[in-house]
């Protein structure tokens, strides 16, 4: 396979804050492919209710999770009805200075059948073994699957 390229323009607007923009996004996020950006407000003028890079950083493995996740299950034929993912990205001061050194992820998974329960954590663990984030950077990652089963309702039973 080809290498795939990803294009990111970032630009300082004011204080800590930026614009981050990706031409190949310009048809959606409010049709300029743009989200803000800025310093935490755990940092010196950091800036609340913005996306920082440490939230970023933990959304790309959380979101990795998901898509890698959703191939996996599709190629497995494992049928559920709720995929969603809690991320929690750990700061931590090192010898170096500031790194992320910890994912912590949950992933939930709602299934129709309890049948399925054990090929729903086969393919979590191959997402957790697959996902091309995880597997690119040194943070580790630590996976805390939920696994739910629908309730039978009357027209299920």
């Amino acid at each position: 396979m080809d290498p795939h390229y990803y294009n990111v323009d970032v630009n300082w607007n004011k204080d800590r804050q930026g614009m981050m923009c990706s031409p190949e996004l310009s048809a959606s996020l409010s049709g300029n492919g743009c989200i803000e950006v800025a310093t935490p407000p755990e940092f010196p003028k950091g800036v609340p209710g913005i996306w920082s890079p440490e939230h970023l950083f933990t959304a790309s493995v959380a979101s990795c999770i998901m898509t890698t996740f959703l191939a996996i299950a599709e190629n497995s034929k494992l049928e559920f009805t709720h995929f969603g993912c809690k991320a929690v990205g750990k700061l931590e001061k090192v010898e170096k200075g500031f790194e992320m050194t910890e994912v912590a992820v949950e992933p939930q998974v709602t299934l129709m059948h309890e049948k399925d329960r054990d090929r729903a954590l086969r393919v979590l663990d191959k997402t957790e073994k697959n996902c091309l984030i995880t597997n690119s950077i040194k943070a580790r990652v630590i996976m805390n699957p939920v696994i739910t089963v629908e309730p039978k309702t009357e027209e299920t039973a």
